[in-house]
């Protein structure tokens, strides 16, 4: 990877994006990642297959994702250095307060483990690839019907 200095501003920079997701300062979120010509902010989520490809559509993740769950934050954050990305370990919670794939709040919380791929170019995020089980999030507040297909 480099040197001890590039792995500890990784690590800052983490630590900035993960910070600015909860306080949901989205532009400097989105500052965490390389751009211009040399890339963009790119989100994998697979536990869905989705992807978020630049700017606009990873600026539509954050607002639809706080908007379902405004106080979304991380507890028990653990970081696994290794040559080309950084390995974060965490608990997801939140609560379901607003619409979620087109469905009304539930009012219920969440809490699930999930790991963050950060890959990186230099010290700036390429790539933020997200495990979970999106099973347990979706039982946790109630949605169910989310599993069959059954929402729009």
């Amino acid at each position: 990877m480099g040197t001890d200095a590039l792995r500890q501003r990784r690590l800052e920079v983490i630590r900035e994006h993960m910070d600015t997701e909860v306080t949901k300062d989205f532009d400097a979120t989105l500052a965490t990642f390389k751009s211009g010509t040399e890339g963009r902010p790119h989100y994998e989520i697979m536990a869905t297959g989705q992807v978020f490809d630049g700017d606009a559509e990873v600026m539509d993740y954050y607002r639809t994702t706080r908007t379902a769950f405004p106080d979304q934050r991380h507890d028990n954050v653990r970081y696994h250095v290794a040559d080309d990305s950084v390995i974060v370990e965490f608990d997801l919670l939140g609560t379901n307060l607003g619409e979620f794939y087109g469905l009304p709040p539930t009012g219920k919380a969440f809490r699930v483990p999930v790991a963050a791929v950060f890959f990186f170019d230099d010290d700036r995020i390429v790539n933020e690839r997200i495990y979970f089980d999106s099973a347990s999030l979706v039982a946790q507040i109630g949605r169910t019907e989310l599993l069959t297909g059954g929402a729009s």
